[in-house]
C-alpha cells in the first residue's frame, strides 16, 4: 500500500512529531538509567567497603585482635577504626584506614594498593556504564523505529484528508479518493448496505461502514417486525371490541343477555389490551435505557416460594410442587444483587407460560439451587412442549409456536421476551428444554 507525500519537506514536516516524541521517550529513559547508575554505584561501593575492612580484620595479629572488645569476630576493628590522610613518605600523604589495636599499635591500611588491585575491574565496570549511558541516539531510533506504524497511519489519514490538493488524480482534473469514497457512500443504503470504491487504500474504511449499514439494516428490520407484530396483536382486540359495541348498539338496549356477554368481552378484551401496550411500554423503555434496576439482596429461594405459595392460591387447576424449606429462604447461599419485583416477574411469567401450556391435573415444579458463583431458579411443566426450533426462538417477541396457536391459548408473545431482557439487565441467562408431548423446563441462572 502506498500513500501520498508531497514532498521530502512535507514528510520531514510530517515525521517531526514523531521525532520530537521519539527523543521525549528517550530523554525520559535516559534519566532514569543514570538514576540507576548511581544507585548501583553507591551499592558497589560500600560493598568495597565492606571488602576493605574484611582484608583490615584479615591482616590483623591474633594479638591486636584480642585486646579489642567491643563486637565479635572482625567486625570489630569497625569500633576503634578511622579514617585519616597519613604520611606517605616526605612531602606525600594517603587516605588511609587506621585500626588501634588492643596490644597498643596502630595498624595503617592505605587505600590506594587496595583500589589498586581492583583498578581493571573498576576501570571496565566505568567503561560499560559510560556506553550504555551514552547509547541515547540508538534509543531513539528504536522508539522511532517502533512508532513508525503510527506515522504511517497519520500519513494516510492526512492524504485522505488533503485528498483535493495532495491526490495526483485530483491534481490533474481526476477524481480524488475522497469524492470517490462520498459518491459511493452516496449510491448506498440501507437497503443495499455496500460500499465499494475499489480502491485498495479504502479497503478498511469500506469495511468499517460496510459494517456499520449492516447493523442499521438489521435494526431496520427488527423495527418493522416490531411494528407489524404489535399492529397484528392490537387488531384482534380492537376487531372484538368493535363488533360487540356494534352488538350493544343494535341490541344491548332490550336483550338483557346481549348487554352481559357484551360488558363482559369487553372488559376482558380492555385487560388484554392494556396488558399488550404495558408489554410494549416496557420493552421501549427497555430499548432505550429508561428501566432502571433497584439493586437490593434479594433471597431467590424466597422469591421463587412466594411465587409458589401465589399460584396455589389463584391456580386450581393444576398441582404445585416446591422443594424449598424454612431455611433456604434465609439462606445466604441463594442472596443476589437485583431488582426483588422484576426479578419476581420472571418468576411470575414463566409460572403462568407453564399454566397457559399444560393441561389441568399436571404438575408445575418450582426450585432453586445453588451453581457456581450463581442461583439457579427452575420451573418444570407437564405440558404440550416444543420442538428445538421453537425453542430456539422462543425469546422473540411475538413468537408463539405452532402448538401453542393450535392448543388456541391466548397469549401476545410478550412474556418470555421480558423475562429475557429482565434477567439480561442483571447480568444473567434462562436455558429452555423442551420435548413435544413431555413438558418443558426453563433455568433461569443469576450471577450471585
Amino acid at each position: 500500500m502506498s500513500y501520498v507525500r508531497d514532498s521530502d519537506t512535507a514528510r520531514d514536516r510530517r515525521l517531526r512529531p514523531t521525532a520530537s516524541i521519539a527523543r521525549s521517550i528517550s530523554w525520559g529513559f535516559w534519566w532514569r538509567k543514570v538514576l540507576g547508575v548511581l544507585c548501583a554505584d553507591l551499592f558497589a561501593l560500600v560493598v568495597l567497603a565492606a571488602l576493605f575492612t574484611w582484608h583490615c580484620a584479615s591482616t590483623l595479629p591474633v594479638a591486636a585482635l584480642d585486646g579489642i572488645e567491643a563486637g565479635t569476630g572482625w567486625f570489630r576493628v569497625l569500633t576503634p577504626g578511622s579514617w585519616a590522610f597519613v604520611g606517605e613518605g616526605a612531602n606525600t600523604t594517603t587516605w588511609a584506614y587506621l585500626i588501634y589495636g588492643g596490644d597498643g599499635v596502630t595498624y595503617r591500611f592505605p587505600v590506594l594498593g587496595y583500589l589498586q588491585t581492583l583498578f581493571p575491574y573498576l576501570l571496565f565496570a566505568l567503561f560499560c556504564q559510560f556506553l550504555d549511558l551514552f547509547d541515547f541516539f540508538s534509543d531513539t531510533r528504536r522508539v522511532r523505529r517502533k512508532l513508525q506504524p503510527l506515522n504511517d497511519l497519520a500519513v494516510m489519514a492526512d492524504s485522505i484528508g488533503q485528498a483535493g490538493v495532495s491526490d495526483p488524480m485530483a491534481a490533474q482534473g481526476g477524481t480524488s479518493k475522497m469524492a470517490t469514497l462520498e459518491q459511493a457512500i452516496a449510491r448506498a443504503s440501507v437497503d443495499s448496505p455496500t460500499v465499494s470504491t475499489g480502491d485498495q487504500d479504502l479497503r478498511s474504511i469500506e469495511v468499517a461502514l460496510n459494517g456499520l449499514l449492516r447493523q442499521m439494516q438489521e435494526a431496520k428490520l427488527q423495527q418493522m417486525r416490531f411494528v407489524s407484530d404489535a399492529s397484528h396483536e392490537l387488531r384482534t382486540p380492537i376487531a372484538v371490541i368493535q363488533g360487540y359495541v356494534n352488538m350493544l348498539d343494535r341490541w344491548g338496549a332490550t336483550d338483557q343477555e346481549v348487554l352481559h356477554e357484551s360488558i363482559e368481552a369487553l372488559k376482558a378484551e380492555s385487560e388484554h389490551m392494556q396488558e399488550l401496550v404495558e408489554q410494549l411500554l416496557f420493552l421501549a423503555r427497555g430499548d432505550s435505557g429508561r428501566n432502571t434496576l433497584q439493586h437490593q439482596p434479594v433471597n431467590l429461594a424466597d422469591v421463587v416460594r412466594d411465587v409458589y405459595d401465589e399460584s396455589v392460591m389463584i391456580d386450581e387447576g393444576h398441582l404445585y410442587a416446591c422443594s424449598i424449606d424454612d431455611e433456604q429462604v434465609v439462606d445466604e447461599r441463594y442472596v443476589v444483587t437485583g431488582d426483588l419485583a422484576m426479578l419476581k416477574q420472571v418468576v411470575r411469567i414463566i409460572v403462568q407460560n407453564a399454566e397457559k401450556y399444560s393441561s389441568d391435573g399436571t404438575t408445575i415444579t418450582l426450585g432453586v439451587a445453588e451453581g457456581d458463583g450463581e442461583v439457579l431458579c427452575t420451573v418444570q411443566d407437564e405440558g404440550i412442549g416444543m420442538s428445538e426450533a421453537d425453542a430456539a426462538h422462543v425469546f422473540e417477541r411475538f413468537y408463539r409456536a405452532d402448538g401453542a396457536r393450535s392448543e388456541g391459548t391466548s397469549g401476545s408473545g410478550l412474556g418470555l421476551s421480558i423475562a429475557k431482557w429482565i434477567v439480561d439487565a442483571h447480568g444473567g441467562s434462562i436455558e429452555v428444554l423442551s420435548r413435544e408431548g413431555v413438558g418443558t423446563r426453563f433455568t433461569v441462572h443469576i450471577p450471585r
